[in-house]
């Protein structure tokens, strides 16, 4: 891992830290999954700095980046494009969705209908789009970053299991202390807008650090763990529906980037442990038992933590 590397993550997440304040360990949740080539899904309630922590990362990472508030009557061409006939020319000439950018950020995704959340499947999981049987690839790098109110709120679609298990992080933010709200109120929290974050890194060299991320070494024994763990979530007696094999992909490449975070060259089960929640939560059914004791994703997901033994480690990695 070459050290300049961490060096302008680092950069990176100062600039979001400008505008997005106090929440230092949901940027670097977000800086994870982006690192580890994943989409991520921001559940919580309106004006806690969704929308601006992904605004945020895309003017920090230069990244091309396009909006859609999504609403009941947002069409799948919205955002996947159409074709339109052109006279001149007596041809059908494709014209680009939002899609085509290098990060989309679909806002209160769970507001619009099923037809169109769906329509975000394919690009999601294959980096490509589909329009009139031509199939075209989105710019690379490509991420999504979608908000979502929580379930219950009035006008909210229920999102399916199976565009869920499309994200690779799904986390929350919160409220902000009472210090850091005091600041916000103030106005004097750095006194940063978007428009004032500085481009630290291109897109070029994000690849280039994805690159660097994937070669983390992993020992066998800390994949051993790993999988324990999504064996657990599956036999777990309030789990109708467990972790699938994405899941476990999805959970090798977050714990990877959290290794390069921490300035490793390697994985050790705490890395594994400390994205298991946010990685598993949104990915596991709960069954009847746990909806009568009023028992939730992460109540089971700590209690599969604890229960499996972590496996010892040295410095190098090596078990």
């Amino acid at each position: 891992m070459e050290h300049i590397f961490y060096q302008e993550t680092a950069a990176v997440m100062e600039e979001v830290q400008r505008v997005v304040i106090g929440k230092e360990d949901c940027v670097r949740k977000a800086m994870a999954a982006i690192l580890a080539g994943g989409h991520i899904l921001i559940d919580d309630i309106p004006g806690v700095g969704k929308t601006t922590l992904a605004m945020a990362f895309s003017k920090a990472m230069a990244l091309e980046s396009k909006r859609i508030q999504f609403t009941p009557d947002v069409m799948p061409s919205d955002i996947l494009g159409f074709s339109m006939y052109q006279k001149q020319s007596g041809t059908f000439e494709y014209q680009p969705g939002a899609i085509m950018c290098n990060l989309f950020l679909g806002d209160e995704i769970n507001r619009t209908s099923p037809k169109t959340q769906s329509a975000l499947l394919e690009v999601m999981e294959e980096n490509s789009v589909t329009v009139d049987g031509v199939t075209r690839s989105v710019p690379e790098p490509f991420i999504v970053i979608a908000t979502e109110n929580p379930a219950g709120s009035v006008g909210t679609q229920m999102l399916p299991e199976s565009q869920l298990d499309r994200f690779m992080l799904c986390m929350t933010m919160g409220y902000p202390s009472l210090e850091d709200e005091i600041e916000i109120a103030k106005g004097k929290s750095s006194g940063a807008s978007i428009d004032d974050i500085d481009a630290v890194i291109t897109a070029r060299e994000l690849l280039a650090i994805r690159e660097a991320v994937g070669d983390i070494f992993v020992h066998d024994k800390v994949y051993r763990y790993l999988c324990t763990l999504v064996k657990a979530s599956r036999e777990s007696p309030y789990v109708e529906l467990g972790i699938s094999p994405r899941g476990t992909i999805a959970l090798v490449n977050m714990a990877k980037a959290n290794a390069f975070l921490s300035q490793r060259n390697y994985v050790i089960p705490e890395d594994v442990a400390e994205v298991f929640s946010d990685v598993a939560s949104h990915r596991i059914l709960l069954n009847a038992k746990a909806r009568a004791g009023h028992i939730s994703a992460k109540n089971v997901l700590a209690q599969i933590l604890e229960q499996e033994k972590m496996p010892a480690v040295n410095r190098r990695g090596m078990l």
